[in-house]
């Protein structure tokens, strides 16, 4: 069966999006919506890494329950050598690249969500159906959340 195996995808796939978030968090410190809402919705990719780790054994999956997601010492000092000597760029382009990363990962993740629910009724497994249905939506609320602050600064950012 390959459902462990996406299963194992979708597990590496939260755990970007829950670093992204926390890394558009970090990065974007000052903008304080950007950086509590970032945070509250890495709590939700967390319960999900969880979950889908939980549920992978079932399919012979051993993933990490709660994988480290903040970056490292080492990577901080790296972005923040970037930022200094001007390779990352403006700010504010910056910003609209990190949530566009998130709305991508976001909706791929969400996609994955949906397809594991196909295949767990198809399954007729009642607990990873149960998992998706409250995952799926939360993903997706992750990837709207993105969408809609790229909508709300594009155009002040780009026409400045």
């Amino acid at each position: 069966m390959k459902l462990g195996r996406v299963l194992r995808e979708l597990h590496r796939s939260e755990v970007a999006l829950g670093r992204k978030l926390l890394q558009t968090s970090e990065r974007h410190r000052v903008d304080h919506e950007i950086h509590h809402v970032a945070r509250d919705l890495v709590a939700w990719s967390r319960t999900h890494i969880a979950e889908i780790a939980r549920i992978g054994g079932d399919y012979d999956q051993d993933l990490d329950p709660a994988p480290r997601l903040e970056l490292g010492p080492a990577a901080k000092v790296r972005e923040k050598g970037s930022e200094v000597i001007g390779r990352v760029g403006d700010a504010e382009l910056l910003l609209l690249e990190d949530l566009r990363t998130v709305y991508m990962e976001a909706s791929g993740v969400a996609m994955d969500w949906l397809l594991i629910a196909q295949a767990a009724q198809g399954l007729r497994h009642r607990d990873l159906l149960a998992v998706a249905e409250e995952c799926q939506p939360q993903t997706t609320r992750q990837a709207t959340w993105a969408q809609a602050k790229l909508k709300e600064i594009a155009t002040q950012i780009l026409v400045s």
